[in-house]
């Protein structure tokens, strides 16, 4: 397969989506996933797209970033390296990591190491800081993907030490009770 990814990136506003899905139609590449959200005021998309076998990834920058451009967007373009994954996964388990606390710098890298240091991958990530020292209004939610073979309890555990050593309140749970919990 001939794929690549997308970064789009810019000052967010009605359209964006469009804009890009219409330039990646024009070149009859086919969008097979997609992440995007708002940040503050910015827009963050990543779009993975099969192209047809006569265009690189190259092209695809050119075409693509020459249609955005003048929407005041920004694309940075990669091929996928080997098509599909060529891997087996191991089995992993889904989990999800909320922490609350006042914001000051090293938060997130307190914690995302301790993820690191257990081989445990984040395959998604949202950080909400507004500053001040409530609680409620700084939130990070790391998901998961923790192996069979990691010890979770110690995982638990140095996340735990590394939370009250951060001030932060922490909740771990599975993925599936979380989002039965907090299913509206």
């Amino acid at each position: 397969m001939n794929k690549a990814i997308l970064s789009i990136l810019g000052r967010d506003r009605p359209g964006i989506v469009a804009s890009v899905a219409g330039a990646l139609t024009g070149l009859n590449c086919n969008i097979e996933n997609v992440s995007q959200t708002m940040i503050q005021r910015e827009f963050a998309g990543i779009f993975i797209v099969t192209m047809p076998e006569e265009i690189t990834a190259d092209d695809l920058h050119r075409e693509v970033d020459s249609r955005l451009s003048v929407l005041g967007l920004h694309v940075y373009t990669k091929p996928c390296e080997g098509g599909e994954d060529e891997c087996v996964a191991e089995d992993r388990e889904p989990f999800v990591i909320t922490t609350k606390g006042p914001d000051r710098k090293g938060l997130v890298v307190g914690i995302s190491e301790v993820i690191a240091r257990h081989g445990v991958n984040i395959t998604n990530l949202q950080a909400v800081f507004k500053g001040g020292s409530d609680p409620g209004d700084n939130i990070m939610i790391y998901e998961v993907d923790v192996p069979a073979a990691t010890d979770q309890q110690a995982l638990a555990t140095e996340l735990r030490n590394k939370a009250e050593s951060l001030h932060l309140e922490i909740s771990i749970q599975h993925r599936n009770i979380f989002e039965a919990i907090n299913r509206i």
